[in-house]
């Protein structure tokens, strides 16, 4: 969960796109075709440790499946090609248990097996046949007198192609079903997963599709698929393996986490009473709290977890995070620090040192920022908030060109070749020549190179803006466009 004032302040063009909802060490992802991505190192470890044995078993490379964390409180999961997995973060809240969540990854993983995507063109192709094959039919019948019969096949033609579709469709959730209940045995665990999330959202077969969840309208759900799992599962050696307590306990955690950074305070606190004290309701309380802007409860809660686990790499990192945002940024570093001790190959922890390293303002503090920005881009080169604060702590230092450099990092990673390309040219020009830096700056000016077409809808775009762009106004220390 990211530093949400800070970035406010900060983040440029490139960011415009990130999510306003985050969670603890959530860095900002570009919102890709309007998803809007979060990114936390704990819910992403334990997603992952769910996903990655199902790939095995699928006999994908773990290395070369992405699993991406999508803020949205509806139940949903989807693959893209190129074999991404999209995961909401509601369908993690409305789990009732690990295996539920590991079976829709399993689900999933069935498609990008099957390649589904890769298909779905045969699919709509053989649609749009049978509406032809239907118009022409209707034709040739009001060419031979029979004018209404021949109008009523062709208003029906669309219909066959729909009703053609769905049978494609519901072949490839049927496929993607059974795929998943094998995958889950290789692993030896239940299948019951997917029965009883299936059967818990079965209201959903009777709703419009206007009303249904996203994942049911593009996962026609049926009695008949249900009927199918549940022989397939009751058949299974592994039916009746259940979740582990660590398992249901790590959940518990995660689903909190997310409920106290999505879900109101007072909704929280009602959740989650002073009653409670297990470990889930003291992390959702201290997230509530830090919402609420009310710090000192905020850490009561989180001393209180530290004290029962002071090895835990996120409740350091939440309270770094606290400490930030709160404006006490020499305070948030050992917090910050511990947590990267803790758990010092992950990137995003990293990032968040780096950002309250940069931000005290010291020579020596700024050195030790860019070293573990460099390890966290290295191991995540799309990290846009990784490349970001390289370009500050650059910037900081005096070198100006390096920091264009990492700024065309950023907008690389994020997809925008074009300023990608003008920063690397900027920064190619003030580097020395043939050093490691120039060097990439010259092949990200390769890569990121635009044609005239998009030259020329660049431009288009930037006199648009200026047309329309609104009077800049003094801001504090700021200028800016409203």
């Amino acid at each position: 969960m990211t530093k949400i004032g800070h970035l406010a302040r900060q983040c440029t063009a490139a960011a415009a796109g990130v999510m306003a909802m985050v969670l603890s060490d959530f860095a900002p992802a570009e919102a890709q075709g309007g998803i809007r991505l979060v990114r936390d190192t704990e819910i992403e470890a334990v997603m992952r440790n769910y996903t990655d044995p199902l790939l095995e078993a699928a006999e994908l490379n773990p290395d070369s499946v992405n699993f991406y964390l999508v803020g949205d409180n509806e139940f949903n999961a989807f693959v893209t090609r190129g074999q991404n997995i999209f995961m909401h973060t509601g369908a993690i809240v409305m789990a009732e248990r690990p295996n539920e969540i590991k079976a829709v990854i399993a689900h999933e993983i069935g498609h990008i097996e099957g390649a589904h995507l890769a298909r779905f063109g045969d699919g709509t192709r053989g649609a749009m046949a049978t509406m032809i094959a239907g118009l022409g039919l209707g034709i040739v019948a009001a060419m031979a007198g029979a004018a209404d019969a021949g109008a009523a096949i062709i208003a029906s033609a669309p219909q066959f192609a729909t009703m053609d579709m769905l049978r494609y469709t519901r072949n490839q959730e049927a496929a993607a079903d059974q795929a998943a209940l094998t995958f889950l045995e290789r692993t030896g665990q239940s299948g019951m997963g997917l029965v009883t999330t299936f059967e818990r959202f079965r209201y959903q077969e009777v709703m419009s599709q206007a009303r249904r969840y996203e994942y049911f309208r593009s996962h026609p759900l049926s009695s008949q698929r249900i009927d199918a799992m549940r022989r397939r599962v009751n058949a299974s050696p592994y039916r009746d393996v259940e979740d582990t307590p660590e398992e249901i306990a790590e959940l518990r955690r995660i689903q909190a986490k997310i409920i106290g950074f999505t879900v109101a305070p007072a909704q929280v606190f009602q959740r989650y009473p002073h009653s409670d004290d297990s470990i889930e309701a003291r992390y959702a309380r201290a997230v509530a709290y830090f919402r609420q802007g009310r710090l000192d409860q905020a850490r009561g809660q989180l001393a209180d977890l530290i004290e029962m686990e002071p090895d835990n790499p996120f409740f350091h990192e939440l309270e770094g995070q606290m400490l930030y945002e709160a404006g006490r940024i020499s305070e948030s570093v050992p917090a910050h620090r511990r947590a990267v001790d803790l758990m010092p190959e992950a990137p995003l922890l990293r990032v968040n040192l780096a950002a309250s390293l940069i931000n005290s303002g010291d020579d020596e503090a700024i050195t030790e920022a860019i070293s573990h920005l460099r390890f966290a881009v290295t191991e995540e080169p799309q990290n846009t908030w990784g490349w970001f604060q390289l370009a500050l702590a650059h910037e900081a230092r005096g070198e100006t060109a390096l920091a264009q450099l990492a700024t065309a990092e950023r907008f690389f990673a994020a997809g925008n070749n074009m300023q990608a390309f003008v920063f690397a040219n900027r920064a190619r020009d003030e580097l020395n020549e043939g050093t490691p830096a120039w060097i990439r700056a010259s092949e990200l000016i390769g890569v990121a190179e635009p044609t005239p077409q998009e030259i020329r809808e660049w431009n288009r775009s930037q006199q648009e803006r200026r047309q329309y762009a609104p009077p800049a106004r003094l801001d504090g220390a700021s200028l800016r466009f409203d």
